[in-house]
């Protein structure tokens, strides 16, 4: 990436969407970062967690970010930060309303679809459990959400955005758990496929991509032609 932000560091997982979410928000934005992929296995999580995760959030989670004598955590915030230090390319849209709007599906997208997502991750051995159809149900009907929002526009905030971002690399997770899109939402598919060509989607998601394959994990169909 093109050098605009010295001596910046990014704390994620190989696996973190809320991580993949940051730095995609960063390599279209240009900016210059070293990312630190702190330990993590399939079974041992992210155990031990790395110090430097653990000294900057309370939470013991990535992503972190450190630039300067910034240290701060949660995606969100991080990448907002990243807004207000170089505001070309934007990533929210300029009309205020419009903006409020997109913050507000970026919002949706971590706290009302991804915990469902969460909770089949949990479920995967129980497909058939009560929970678990719960789930998938929900997901489904945020998927029915999206695609009206998404109907009339190549974007979902009708730019691209951080919202897309979000959405991608969270439904990227349900796609793995057990709730994919369906030609149901014709719109949403297309959608997703405007945003798997991007540059900086194809970098990041290609990586986590062979780290699955590394692991002997499926991969979403979607997503098959960015594994080495």
């Amino acid at each position: 990436m093109p050098a605009s932000a010295c001596g910046m560091k990014l704390f994620s997982g190989p696996l973190s969407m809320f991580g993949a979410k940051t730095e995609i928000a960063a390599r279209e934005k240009g900016l210059d970062m070293e990312v630190v992929m702190v330990p993590f296995g399939m079974g041992t999580l992210y155990e031990p967690k790395h110090p430097e995760v653990v000294r900057v959030n309370p939470k013991r989670q990535v992503p972190v970010l450190i630039h300067g004598g910034l240290e701060i955590f949660d995606s969100t915030q991080i990448f907002e930060y990243f807004e207000d230090l170089k505001p070309e390319p934007p990533l929210w849209p300029r009309e205020v309303t419009a903006r409020a709007r997109a913050r507000l599906l970026e919002l949706k997208s971590d706290e009302v679809y991804f915990p469902q997502i969460i909770r089949l991750m949990g479920l995967q051995d129980r497909p058939d459990d009560p929970a678990a159809v719960a789930a998938r149900e929900a997901s489904a009907r945020f998927y029915g959400e999206f695609e009206e929002v998404i109907a009339d526009r190549d974007h979902l905030a009708g730019v691209y955005s951080y919202a897309d971002i979000a959405f991608y690399m969270a439904q990227f997770f349900g796609e793995r758990m057990g709730a994919p899109l369906t030609r149901a939402t014709p719109n949403l598919l297309r959608w997703r496929d405007r945003i798997t060509g991007r540059p900086a989607v194809k970098h990041v998601v290609g990586r986590m991509a062979a780290y699955l394959v590394s692991q002997g994990r499926p991969l979403p169909e979607f997503i098959s032609a960015l594994a080495p």
